[in-house]
């Protein structure tokens, strides 16, 4: 949408690496839900709309150390309850926020800590020295446009703990890489022993079949007839969505293949004989023309004459 998109990155304490290193999916899912209650609840109460979100799980600092936090695409506004849509403010230099990053790191830290203590309460104690810290919400300047947020997303989301151009040389005992240290924001270089390494990189192996990119709000795949009225209010053509094409005819039309022609002559017609439904037995004995194949249940023996 020809709407401002801000880029925020909710961060958590490293206090909390432990916890995250035992009980990964929980708290990474504890993780998410908080950021966009966040998100929603402010929202909710400064816009009277519902926005919504692109959730990115980042596990890593440029060091390979553990570094858990959540990068979110947000629109500058949502939908209200007239179903129209209602922009952030914008200052009188001209310039647009989002909303407060004081105001958001203290609501997150307190959404986070009170799911973690629902959670995990034999974490009671260690949990009430985290309202000590202060928590890092980091809002950017709204994006130049919907490209640079479809740019950015292609470029930015798909990599796991580091790139292959950071990797400078690679022998039988250490790794060396490049990295960014943001205290003095130079780039500096770093040396490791191949387990060690390794022990920093596995630490960003999620969970198995964990979704690292979520949407929320206004950007879920439920919302999408919402989303595209919106889009036809701003005047944006949205593509009627094109008719699912039987397996044969993509063949026919991309492949330049036809499945229903005999593959060793060319000119006889394939017939469809017998089909095996899964979860179901084969058929112990099926006879075709010319050809015989005997069925052994439960092995399968397979003869051609």
């Amino acid at each position: 949408m020809p709407v401002p998109y801000f880029h925020v990155v909710f961060t958590v304490p490293d206090k909390l690496n432990p916890l995250f290193i035992q009980h990964p999916g929980d708290l990474y899912n504890l993780l998410f839900a908080s950021v966009w209650e966040t998100i929603a609840q402010f929202s909710y109460t400064q816009l009277c709309a519902e926005t919504g979100m692109v959730a990115v799980l980042h596990t890593w600092g440029q060091s390979l150390s553990l570094h858990p936090h959540v990068h979110g695409i947000v629109p500058g506004g949502g939908i209200n309850y007239k179903g129209q849509w209602k922009q952030v403010t914008t200052s009188a230099n001209g310039k647009v926020f989002l909303f407060p990053v004081q105001n958001l790191s203290k609501v997150f830290r307190g959404k986070f800590i009170a799911k973690l203590v629902k959670q995990f309460p034999q974490e009671k104690a260690f949990t009430r020295n985290l309202y000590k810290t202060d928590w890092v919400v980091y809002a950017k300047e709204p994006f130049a446009g919907p490209e640079q947020v479809v740019e950015y997303l292609g470029r930015y989301t798909h990599k796991v703990a580091i790139s292959n151009h950071r990797l400078l040389a690679v022998n039988e005992s250490r790794v060396r890489f490049r990295y960014r240290d943001y205290r003095d924001n130079q780039q500096k270089e770093m040396s490791l022993e191949g387990p060690e390494f390794l022990r920093r990189f596995c630490q960003h192996i999620l969970p198995k079949r964990f979704v690292r990119i979520r949407h929320y709000g206004l950007l879920s795949t439920t919302k999408r007839p919402e989303l595209r009225e919106l889009q036809q209010a701003f005047g944006i053509y949205v593509p009627v969505v094109k008719e699912k094409k039987d397996w044969r005819q993509i063949c026919r039309e991309y492949l330049r293949y036809d499945p229903d022609k005999c593959p060793c002559c060319g000119l006889g017609k394939m017939v469809t004989v017998e089909m095996f439904l899964a979860g179901r037995s084969p058929p112990a004995i099926l006879t075709l023309t010319k050809h015989e194949i005997t069925f052994k249940v439960p092995t399968i023996n397979l003869s051609v004459q």
